[in-house]
């Protein structure tokens, strides 16, 4: 047998003995399992592999949240500025405007029956297909087009 460690006192009965060594046995099976949580390799892959997807999820949620948010900031600053633009022009120069969008929707249904009457059947779905995805997605579209109109203005105005 081996001789106890100096810092420890030998047990005086043989149930100090038994406890020692249970004591003992628990302390080792816990280094065990410790040593053995260490070297499986694929168990701690799958962990990092899950708190990786789970961070890369979280960031993701909010990148879109961001986005969502910036892109409102951005719809309501380009009404905010074509509604300044509107208030600044002066009244015949609205009127022209609202005279000829009313010309130019005139011309545009002549435009469309003439359409509907000469252009191929395929060439007319598709067209059809690109209106309607262009109706779905009108906000963005108006916010684009005035976004712009600002841009455009803004660069006349630094030009004169």
């Amino acid at each position: 047998m081996t001789q106890p460690p100096h810092d420890e006192p030998t047990a005086d009965s043989p149930e100090e003995l038994r406890e020692q060594a249970e004591k003992t046995r628990e302390e080792l099976g816990q280094t065990v399992e410790a040593l053995a949580a260490k070297t499986d390799v694929k168990a701690r892959a799958q962990e990092k592999a899950t708190e990786v997807k789970e961070h890369v999820a979280t960031r993701a949620d909010e990148l879109k949240e961001q986005a969502t948010l910036k892109a409102a900031e951005l719809k309501d600053k380009a009404a905010q500025a074509a509604g300044h633009l509107q208030d600044k022009l002066p009244d015949p120069v609205r009127e022209k405007a609202v005279e000829t969008a009313g010309q130019a929707r005139a011309k545009a249904a002549q435009a469309g029956q003439m359409w509907q009457e000469k252009a191929p059947e395929p060439l007319r779905e598709k067209t059809a297909r690109g209106a309607q995805m262009a109706r779905d997605k009108r906000g963005l579209l108006l916010a684009a087009a005035g976004v712009a109109v600002v841009a455009w203005i803004v660069c006349r105005r630094r030009e004169g």
